[in-house]
């Protein structure tokens, strides 16, 4: 059977999420004030509901089907890694690309409380995707994300108007592999990209002494169908899934409309290039945020 490439499809193509007509019906998805407070002070922001568990069940589903090279889809993601650790005795699965493929993980891009909270954390602004990425670290064995800026990848991008989005399908703890991140990190401007996959504490060696002397992590445990946001400079990372037990996530790589491309090279793998200087918008990378009232 041929795959549908859903890129083509700018709304909601499931009964997964309904997507607001009034502005009343907004309202009940707006981060409060102390919310958006504390994300502008520590650079991150935990414990937003995004999930209901029928929801979080189907989007498990459907990562287990993903992970699968021989899925009809597989041609559609931007990148695969059936193991992307550095570490032969631990595995991290990682792709970009799902919304390209399936229902649940193209409708979680409208979903209305991740557009809602996006726009608020971009300053009221109308919101634009960039990617997304699955992470699954498994029982016993899942590797780690090093410690890193998610714009020192991006900087392909600009300007700096980005948010990412992090969502768990499972209890996120210490012990299976949680975010962790650097309070106030976001202030300490660009720093040099480490291996992804590669030593945890790599980015050692591209802090001051000063930024090593505040580098206090906080790890950030989360229940499954909760949400996490961070600004593209905050530093963060994740250990290794020690548990019994599965860690399996997504992420929306979100940008406020406007940013424009600053490289003639391509941007995503099977995505035509964005000439340098122009606007990033098209089929891949579609307004999210149309009839939100600002």
């Amino acid at each position: 059977m041929l795959q549908q490439d859903l890129s083509t499809v700018h709304q909601l193509i499931s009964e997964m999420f309904k997507w607001p007509r009034t502005p009343r019906e907004w309202d009940q998805y707006r981060l409060s004030e102390e919310q958006l407070s504390f994300f502008r002070e520590n650079g991150y922001l935990a414990g937003i509901r995004m999930l209901d568990p029928a929801q979080v069940l189907q989007l498990r589903s459907e990562l287990e089907a993903l992970t699968d090279p021989g899925h009809p889809g597989h041609k559609l993601f931007y990148e695969f890694h059936s193991n992307e650790s550095t570490d032969a005795n631990t595995i991290l699965f990682h792709a970009l690309g799902a919304w390209r493929i399936t229902p649940g993980f193209h409708d979680v891009l409208w979903n209305p409380r991740f557009v809602m909270a996006a726009s608020q954390l971009l300053g009221n602004s109308h919101v634009r995707f960039w990617h997304d990425q699955l992470f699954y670290k498994p029982a016993k064995k899942g590797g780690v994300v090093a410690w890193h800026q998610d714009y020192s990848y991006w900087t392909r991008t600009k300007p700096m108007a980005h948010l990412t989005c992090w969502c768990g399908l499972d209890d996120s703890t210490l012990a299976n592999g949680c975010l962790q991140y650097v309070p106030g990190s976001h202030r300490w401007g660009l720093l040099e990209k480490p291996d992804l996959a590669g030593n945890m504490m790599g980015i050692m060696d591209y802090l001051t002494e000063e930024q090593q002397a505040s580098f206090h992590p906080v790890s950030v445990e989360t229940k499954a169908g909760e949400a996490i946001f961070h600004h593209p400079l905050t530093l963060h990372g994740s250990g290794e899934n020690t548990s019994q037990r599965p860690r399996r996530a997504f992420v929306i790589n979100a940008f406020a409309d406007g940013v424009r491309s600053d490289s003639a090279d391509i941007l995503l793998q099977g995505v035509p290039p964005i000439k340098k200087g122009e606007k990033m918008e098209g089929s891949f990378f579609p307004l999210l945020s149309q009839g939100l009232p600002l």
